[in-house]
């Protein structure tokens, strides 16, 4: 294969959640670049439509739905519709997620403090939104023996991170090793299961708090390369494991982080 062909998207099937705003933005706008048709969802239905119709003027084959990856019956019924519209589904992003809040460096994130109802509601979303969603994509993967799926986790989930809070951590920890087990067991059919494991970009999770210069400021003493990640710097990995040259790639938990878990 030619090296542009080894990352030309043409023809192909991807499906993307969260992807209204952030990383999940950048990775609809990627796929969409190298000629996938893609299927953005998200559950703020009014950012969403407005990121669809805006990608739509420069790329026809952009599209939108509504979706709450939490609801398992949900995810089965889109994924479903999309693989009938389409009559293939070659890669997924499992990329919708939600912050839990401030870690432990405060007294809010401390463990006597940890508010049940917002744990739940972050492990359903991070957790077994990701389950949800590669479950319903390894179903119509495994008979054509062939297929991506990239979930997006966190450096949060590979290590102890004070300024993260309790459930975002545990739901991105479990998420990796997720991703390893579903690896193995599709390895055999082709399907290949890898994780984006993002240090700290500049988007809205944690209601945008690091693109304020003085929360960036106290993260870029934590990062070696001195400085919140922009946008367009997942983008190229981002293309790489959806793409035929990552062919010999599964199971992989691949930092984004400016080398802060090297550390």
């Amino acid at each position: 294969m030619s090296l542009a062909s080894l990352f030309d998207l043409t023809g192909r099937s991807v499906l993307v959640t969260g992807a209204a705003s952030g990383l999940g933005l950048a990775f609809a706008e990627t796929m969409l670049e190298a000629g996938a048709r893609t299927l953005m969802t998200d559950m703020d239905a009014q950012a969403l439509d407005a990121q669809v119709q805006r990608l739509k003027s420069r790329y026809p084959l952009a599209e939108g739905a509504t979706l709450d990856v939490a609801d398992a019956a949900a995810v089965d019924a889109l994924v479903d519709g999309m693989a009938a519209r389409h009559g293939v589904i070659d890669c997924v992003f499992a990329n919708a997620g939600v912050s839990a809040g401030r870690g432990f460096v405060v007294e809010a994130g401390q463990l006597e403090n940890i508010d049940l109802a917002h744990w739940d509601k972050v492990l359903r979303i991070n957790l077994d939104g990701v389950l949800h969603t590669v479950r319903a994509a390894a179903r119509h993967m495994k008979p054509r023996r062939e297929g991506r799926i990239v979930v997006t986790t966190s450096i949060a989930g590979l290590r102890s991170e004070s300024l993260s809070g309790y459930a975002y951590v545990a739901s991105k920890a479990a998420a990796n090793n997720l991703v390893r087990q579903a690896a193995m067991e599709l390895a055999p059919h082709n399907v290949l299961v890898n994780a984006i494991a993002p240090g700290p970009f500049a988007t809205n999770i944690n209601g945008g708090r690091l693109r304020l210069p003085e929360s960036a400021e106290r993260m870029r003493t934590h990062i070696p390369l001195g400085r919140v990640a922009q946008i367009e710097e997942i983008k190229g990995l981002a293309l790489l494991l959806a793409s035929p040259a990552s062919s010999y790639m599964t199971g992989a938990i691949i930092p984004v982080d400016g080398g802060a878990s090297a550390r």
